[in-house]
């Protein structure tokens, strides 16, 4: 009798392992499916923060900011100071980016758009082919005049991550039929539109 106990108990334990371990497993490949994005050059891994860290670096850097230009232009000079270099290895996350003092595109990218999130602005991130950039709308008459991208009727302006120096509004250098898709990592969905021009 005791015998018998001992081996549905043995056997319980091992039911309550097997599940926990399905569970975690399971789990985990969710959170890498939302983390990964299909695209033609093959996958985008999103590693965007919204982290204490991230949120008062953001608030750091903006101090003394009058406007919201100001505070991306800030926020975009401080991540094109982040020498470029290719990581072909693994997607940083932006405290790892910041650590190490370098990152390719996705890396600044998410750091960009991490940053600007943090101060709650609205941003996207556009792939096109081998490259990913951040867009934000900006009222403001001092950028009227630079072009932007048009998304259903409201405008929003290129953040180059990876060209040092460069302003908001930054020149589109591809074609409108080569934006693969507009993002957003925080809620992980694709932006849907019915039109897109860049004037």
């Amino acid at each position: 009798m005791q015998n018998l106990k001992s081996k549905n108990f043995s056997l319980f334990i091992l039911a309550i392992t097997a599940f926990a371990f399905i569970y975690i497993i399971a789990k985990a490949a969710i959170i890498v499916d939302k983390r990964q994005i299909g695209t033609g050059d093959g996958i985008y891994t999103n590693c965007v923060s919204t982290s204490p860290y991230i949120k008062e670096k953001a608030e750091t850097l903006v101090e003394g900011c009058q406007s919201n230009l100001c505070e991306v232009q800030l926020l975009l000079d401080y991540v094109t100071e982040i020498p470029y270099k290719v990581n072909n290895f693994k997607a940083r996350n932006p405290a790892q980016t910041i650590t190490n003092g370098y990152g390719d595109c996705d890396d600044k990218s998410n750091l960009l758009i991490s940053l600007l999130h943090a101060l709650d602005k609205e941003a996207y991130f556009v792939l096109v082919p081998k490259h990913i950039f951040v867009i934000t709308p900006l009222e403001d008459v001092r950028v009227t005049d630079k072009k932007g991208m048009w998304i259903d009727g409201k405008k929003y302006y290129i953040l180059e991550s990876t060209a040092k120096g460069s302003t908001v509004g930054f020149p589109f250098k591809y074609s409108i039929d080569q934006v693969e898709m507009i993002f957003d990592p925080f809620q992980n969905k694709e932006l849907k539109f019915q039109k897109i021009l860049y004037k």
